[in-house]
């Protein structure tokens, strides 16, 4: 398989996001299932594994997919590359005294639930919790000079947070929604990162399967824990190629 950079980080070109083996897309499968699509993944040649620590039945619980991972992977950490992702929120920081304190124990819990002494990637998963993005980015610095991640990136973001972040820690990855149906990155987002040499990770890249031809806005999915419920270009309320035309 052929390869890409994530900042200094060398992955194969098509990645697998883990998150529907705990959440997202109806009944999740079991645990067997899932570790042996894992390695039948790496036996392909993908390299890049991207998990969260919320990723978890109905996101009732934390880490049950990075202990998925984990588990598939451990045999053959060091030939992969591990990405995961953290939330944080004012009153975490407060508690632990710093953001880099806070940071610092997301990491650690993850690091064991995915069986690993240092995390490849580590996301900001969204930048909603009240804390200024240059402290997070100052606090990744840190955890990549203690030797705990390689590189950080940012998920669903603008330009405008990417560049604070960028001129405290540079970042290796941007992780927003990409497809051919949801383009918006391209007015901006793409150019900024390849002009700083920041590698780009499309989640959803078909569309929540939209684009497979396999889904249509009349295919009905569970209610309980499938995000396509809520994905308008699966809704009939408003045609998703209005949006593609608005956005371009």
């Amino acid at each position: 398989m052929k390869t890409r950079q994530l900042g200094d980080l060398t992955v194969s070109e098509v990645g697998m996001g883990c998150m529907a083996f705990s959440h997202g897309y109806g009944k999740i499968p079991p645990e067997q299932y899932s570790l042996e699509a894992i390695r039948n993944a790496y036996q392909h040649g993908c390299t890049l594994f991207d998990t969260a620590e919320i990723y978890s039945p109905n996101l009732a619980g934390i880490g049950h997919n990075e202990r998925i991972v984990g588990k598939a992977l451990k045999d053959m950490r060091r030939d992969v590359v591990l990405a995961t992702k953290l939330f944080l929120d004012r009153s975490e920081v407060k508690k632990e005294g710093s953001v880099y304190k806070a940071v610092r124990r997301h990491l650690e819990d993850s690091m064991d639930r995915l069986q690993t002494d240092m995390v490849d990637l580590y996301y900001l998963h969204r930048t909603n919790g009240g804390i200024r993005i240059a402290d997070v980015a100052e606090a990744m610095g840190l955890l990549i000079e203690d030797g705990l991640i390689r590189g950080w990136g940012l998920s669903q973001v603008d330009v405008d947070i990417i560049d604070r972040a960028q001129n405290v820690t540079p970042l290796s990855a941007i992780q927003n929604i990409y497809s051919m149906v949801e383009r918006d990155m391209e007015k901006a987002v793409i150019p900024y990162c390849m002009e700083h040499g920041i590698g780009v990770v499309p989640f959803s890249p078909i569309a929540s399967g939209l684009l497979s031809g396999k889904i249509t806005t009349e295919t009905k999915f569970e209610a309980n824990d499938d995000v396509r419920n809520w994905v308008p270009q699966l809704s009939k309320a408003i045609p998703w190629w209005n949006g593609i035309w608005r956005r371009r």
